[in-house]
This record gives structure tokens, C-alpha cells and sequence, in this order.
């Protein structure tokens, strides 16, 4: 049964201590995150920062309910998202059933590639209707208002694009329709996965003004995971270093870039190419079969942190 009650801040998502393990055959298992802790503000953008590896795809998929339960395992002391109509619900208590209800209506995903979350056979319209007819939470009216927000909203020339086929777009206008696909129902919250991913200069600006500009019109909080600091520069508010499954550091984005106080997220600072330099890194390199513990992780960088996440 969900878990329904009303908060006094205007947080709509809470993540207390969550843990992601994955089951390995004749092997330990993996630890992908580990106690992590963090909260997002209606309207507010938070970036989730580091290296590949680090655990940012993981904590997605498993606030959206998608890792395969057979061979991975996620706990927590909650999980809590306020939905559109101001309930407050538990993730982490909710049936697949009520989850299939909850996702696209209230927390949306734009995926990491584009490609291999549209399907090839059909066209890109039949995909927007998807995330609207699954839910129940909006109505018919509030449907057709967000899937014609989609269609005009999202960019121009829509009518055309969305009549192609996957094949026929190009990778910006791939992210475009995933974009209109993830906003059909204007959700509470999106979570963006590296969108901008291997896209050149002028359509990664484009794609990130355009996440900008309907976020602010629905009045939703973004997770915008990345490992591109000059991406987190432009569009996040607040900023929550990951590595090796841990969060080492979080604060605002002047706070992070100005007086970055762990040495991991110096290191990744340092790492953000320049004119006529060559940094070399010096964070250790990752093992998925034997994630750092604590000990190790402040052997190499120190035991610095600006805030606890657990407090956020």
C-alpha cells in the first residue's frame, strides 16, 4: 500500500540512503551506490556529477523503478515523490501496477541514447500518446494538453519530425522526440540521462535551452545527470559529486565551482579541458568488482566534504 502524506517544504523528491547492489554468478556482489541521500525542489535543477562508472545511470533507473529485480537489489529508508495533485508517495512501497501509473505522469526519464529507446519499426508520433494512455492520474483533457505541448513545444518543424522514422533523424532530433515523449504528461519530475551525449556544440546548447524552457513552464524539478561540467555550469543549481557509488560532496553550483572542497571534485574541476593545456587525472581507476571503501577512497583524496548528503 502507498504510503500518503503532506510535507511543509516544497521538496518533491527525497532519497534517503538508498543502496543499489547487483548479484554476480560465482562472484561477490557489486555495490553500484551506496547510502546515498539527496532532495530536489519544485522548479530546481540539480546536476548529478562524475566519472563513468559512478553509480549516476544506477541511482536513475532505480528511483524509476527499472532494474531488473532478479539480479539486483535496491533498499532504502525511502523514496518519496510528490505527485502533481500534491500527494506524497513512497517509491520504494509502490506496486509495479501502481508504478506503471506513476511513471510519465509524475516522473519522467529522457534516456541516455536515444536510438535504442525509440522503436525502429514505427514512426516517432505513435510514441507520444504511450506515457499518456498508461496513466490515470490527468484525464483526457490534461493529456491532449500535454502532448500538443509535446507536438509545438518541443521544436520546431514537430509535425514533420514526428512523422519520420528513427533511422531518418538525426541525433538531435532523436533527443528531441525522446524529450517529447519524457514531457507528453508534465511531470513533477524528469530525470535527464546525459542528453546531450555525442551531439555537437550548437545542438547540445539547443537541446539544453529547450529542457530549460519547459522546465520552467511546468514548474519541475530536474535531475540532470552528466559528467560535463561545463554542461552543470550552465543549466544546474545545485550539484551532487558521485564516485564509486558514493556521494563525496554536494552544494550550489557557485559553492562547487568557486571553493570545491573534496579533492575528487577539485580533480574533476581541473579535468574540464583548456586552451593549451593538458591536465593528467589522478583519481584512481574504477573497478566495478571492488568499489573503494572508505578507507581506500580517503587514502587517495582525503576525507573532505562541504556537507554531508545525508543532511540534504
Amino acid at each position: 500500500m502507498s504510503q500518503t502524506h503532506e510535507t511543509d517544504t516544497c521538496e518533491v523528491l527525497v532519497v534517503r540512503n538508498l543502496n543499489v547492489a547487483f548479484r554476480q554468478q560465482d562472484a561477490p556482489e557489486v555495490q553500484a551506490v551506496r547510502q546515498l541521500s539527496f532532495s530536489l525542489r519544485r522548479g530546481e535543477t540539480l546536476a548529478i556529477v562524475g566519472e563513468s562508472g559512478s553509480g549516476k545511470s544506477v541511482t536513475a533507473l532505480a528511483l524509476m523503478r527499472l532494474l531488473d529485480a532478479a539480479s539486483s537489489e535496491v533498499n532504502s529508508e525511502g523514496l518519496w515523490l510528490r505527485r502533481r495533485n500534491r500527494q506524497v508517495i513512497a517509491l520504494n512501497e509502490q506496486t509495479d501496477a501502481e508504478m506503471r501509473r506513476v511513471r510519465g505522469a509524475d516522473l519522467a526519464m529522457i534516456f541516455q541514447e536515444p536510438m535504442t529507446s525509440l522503436n525502429p519499426v514505427l514512426p516517432s508520433a505513435s510514441r507520444l500518446p504511450n506515457p499518456c494512455a498508461c496513466t490515470g492520474g490527468w484525464g483526457a483533457k490534461s493529456a491532449a494538453r500535454g502532448e500538443k505541448d509535446a507536438r509545438s513545444g518541443a521544436y520546431s518543424r514537430a509535425e514533420e519530425m514526428l512523422s519520420r522514422y528513427p533511422h531518418q533523424l538525426s541525433g538531435g532530433m532523436r533527443q528531441r522526440v525522446m524529450i517529447a515523449m519524457a514531457l507528453s504528461c508534465r511531470p513533477a519530475v524528469l530525470i535527464a540521462d546525459e542528453p546531450t551525449t555525442a551531439l555537437d556544440v550548437t545542438i547540445r546548447a539547443q537541446i539544453l535551452q529547450l529542457i530549460a524552457v519547459l522546465q520552467k513552464e511546468m514548474a519541475m524539478g530536474v535531475i540532470f545527470i552528466t559528467h560535463d561540467m561545463g554542461v552543470v555550469a550552465d543549466i544546474a543549481d545545485r550539484v551532487l559529486v558521485m564516485y564509486r557509488g558514493e556521494a563525496v560532496e554536494t552544494g550550489s553550483v557557485e559553492e562547487i565551482f568557486r571553493s570545491p572542497q573534496h579533492p575528487y571534485t577539485q580533480s574533476l574541476l581541473a579535468a574540464v579541458p583548456r586552451l593549451g593545456r593538458c591536465v593528467a587525472g589522478s583519481a584512481a581507476p574504477f573497478s566495478a568488482a571492488g568499489p573503494a571503501a572508505g578507507g581506500e577512497r580517503n587514502a587517495r583524496y582525503g576525507s573532505r566534504r562541504r556537507a554531508d548528503p545525508a543532511g540534504a
